[in-house]
């Protein structure tokens, strides 16, 4: 009893003082996408910040599709501080509503001009990473892959590709957008209109998609060129038995912004934590726990880099800001709803001239010459079982969740 009269008050003094003291310490929150978690980056670099400012991060996690949305229905109520991964596809959309704050790091000097240019040159959103999209296939069991778009086209490959859904996957999105750059609006409808025979499954989500072609559904995936480094990396390889193609040797390049939501709680410390995302702490870590390439020019990119395949040229889609939202419906009405290219172009005539439908009909006679199997098939909406279920939108599956 005697013990329990001298504890007790100290009990209770302790008692008292933890909220106090946990309450005096910041809480900057941070939202993000899955990966940038569930791979390694969060508790390879938070930790870091975290000591030096004396500081807790809350990292909230949503689908990169999802972050502007979130943001901007929390507009007049900011919850987050700071986000990260709002990429080049989604960036004139937020920085259009007014979600962010313009900031320049005092070392943006790191970043290359280009992706800053190209990411968002008014400094609402910061380059910390970037990567391309590419098509994943096994190497040990297809020798010729396709290496050209056209080629994508041939009849030997029909049903052969898993690719994501650009409504809710910004690997998907991109390569749209890819797709867009190749051919020109409204090109890029016809050449879809091609792909249909060859499409294997449309998926909710590059994990999703990486399941089924890790389980040898399909042979093609479109997925990122680094793949080859993670699968040496993780695999204590010098080689991988993943092969990648950059379809016409070209490439769209996906950049990866960290930016300051405006009106947040802790402005300064989120700042703070912009810099310190520049930083060669934060950035070091990129090419191994995010599987992109870092953005600042400072970092020596690990050996297994060596196995990824550079890009000859970079393909640009436009205006994404002003034409996406267009994009993304009349692919809805191809893929989905079975409409023809020529029905979508009537459709959305203000948006065409008589030399872009021109354009467009050579294009569609150049691909005819390449797939004349593919375009004889009849017009309509996805078929298949494997697509359908993935058109309903597949769960996630477990393993590494990856972008995104």
């Amino acid at each position: 009893m005697r013990y329990a009269v001298v504890l007790l008050p100290v009990l209770l003094i302790l008692m008292a003082a933890t909220p106090a003291a946990a309450s005096s310490q910041q809480t900057l929150v941070v939202y993000t996408y899955p990966s940038f978690v569930s791979w390694g980056l969060a508790n390879a670099t938070i930790p870091t910040f975290e000591k030096e400012y004396g500081v807790k991060v809350k990292v909230v996690t949503m689908t990169s599709g999802e972050l502007v949305n979130r943001l901007i229905l929390e507009k007049s109520h900011p919850y987050a501080d700071v986000v990260i991964g709002i990429d080049n596809g989604y960036a004139a959309e937020a920085v259009k509503a007014g979600v962010l704050e313009s900031y320049r790091p005092p070392d943006i000097g790191v970043v290359p001009k280009w992706l800053i240019d190209e990411l968002d040159p008014t400094y609402h959103l910061i380059p910390f990473d970037y990567g391309a999209i590419a098509i994943d296939y096994n190497n040990t069991k297809i020798k010729n892959p396709p290496k050209t778009f056209e080629a994508l086209l041939n009849p030997k490959w029909k049903k052969s590709l898993i690719l994501e859904d650009p409504r809710t996957s910004t690997t998907g999105r991109a390569f749209l957008l890819w797709t867009i750059g190749a051919f020109g609006d409204p090109g890029w409808l016809y050449y879809w209109e091609k792909l249909k025979p060859q499409i294997y499954a449309i998926v909710k989500s590059w994990d999703a998609g990486w399941a089924m072609w890790t389980k040898g559904e399909a042979p093609f995936l479109v997925s990122y060129v680094t793949d080859p480094a993670y699968d040496a990396y993780y695999g204590k390889r010098n080689t991988s038995t993943i092969g990648v193609i950059l379809l016409n040797d070209t490439a769209y390049v996906q950049i990866e912004g960290v930016g300051i939501v405006k009106g947040c709680r802790h402005p300064k410390l989120a700042r703070e934590f912009v810099n310190f995302v520049l930083s060669n702490a934060f950035q070091s870590k990129i090419a191994t726990h995010n599987w992109m390439f870092p953005a600042s020019d400072n970092v020596t990119l690990p050996s297994v880099y060596r196995l990824v395949p550079r890009w000859s040229r970079v393909v640009n889609p436009g205006n994404i800001s002003a034409n996406y939202k267009r994009w993304l419906n009349e692919w809805v009405e191809l893929m989905v709803q079975g409409m023809s290219p020529s029905q979508i172009i009537k459709r959305y005539s203000k948006y065409y001239n008589t030399s872009s439908t021109t354009s467009a009909a050579s294009a569609s006679s150049a691909l005819a010459s390449t797939s004349t199997s593919a375009s004889s098939k009849k017009s309509g909406s996805i078929c298949g079982p494997a697509s359908i279920a993935a058109l309903a939108l597949l769960p996630a599956v477990v393993r590494k969740v990856r972008k995104r």
